[in-house]
C-alpha cells in the first residue's frame, strides 16, 4: 500500500459517526490538493477489505455521489442511521454536517 493511500484512508476514518466529507476536502487534508478521484478509487478499492465508512464520504455540494440503484439508497440509509439528515433528493447540508 502506498503513502498517499495510508494518508487518504487515515482522513476517511477521521470523519467522526453522524458527520460527512467530501473527496476533495479528503485528499486536501491528505496532502493531495488535485487528488479527489483518488479518494474516490481508494473508496471504491478498499473500503470493504479496510471497513472504511465510505458512505460518509461525498460530493462537495452536499448531494450523493452514487446513483440510484447503485448503492445511493443504502449510503442514505447508512447516514440517516447515524442522525445525518439526508433530502430525498439525496442532499445533505455540510455547513451542518460537515467536517
Amino acid at each position: 500500500m502506498t503513502d498517499i493511500t495510508c494518508r487518504i484512508m487515515k482522513q476517511i476514518l477521521a470523519v467522526p459517526k453522524g458527520r460527512v466529507s467530501c473527496y476533495r476536502d479528503i485528499a486536501f487534508k491528505a496532502g493531495l490538493p488535485n487528488g479527489a478521484r483518488q479518494t474516490v478509487r481508494v473508496l471504491h478499492s478498499l473500503s470493504q477489505k479496510y471497513d472504511l465508512p465510505w458512505y460518509r464520504i461525498i460530493r462537495a455540494d452536499g448531494t450523493i455521489g452514487l446513483k440510484e440503484g447503485a448503492g445511493k439508497e443504502l449510503q442514505i440509509s447508512l447516514l440517516c442511521a447515524e442522525g445525518v439528515d439526508v433530502s430525498p433528493a439525496g442532499h445533505v447540508d455540510m455547513k451542518r454536517f460537515g467536517v
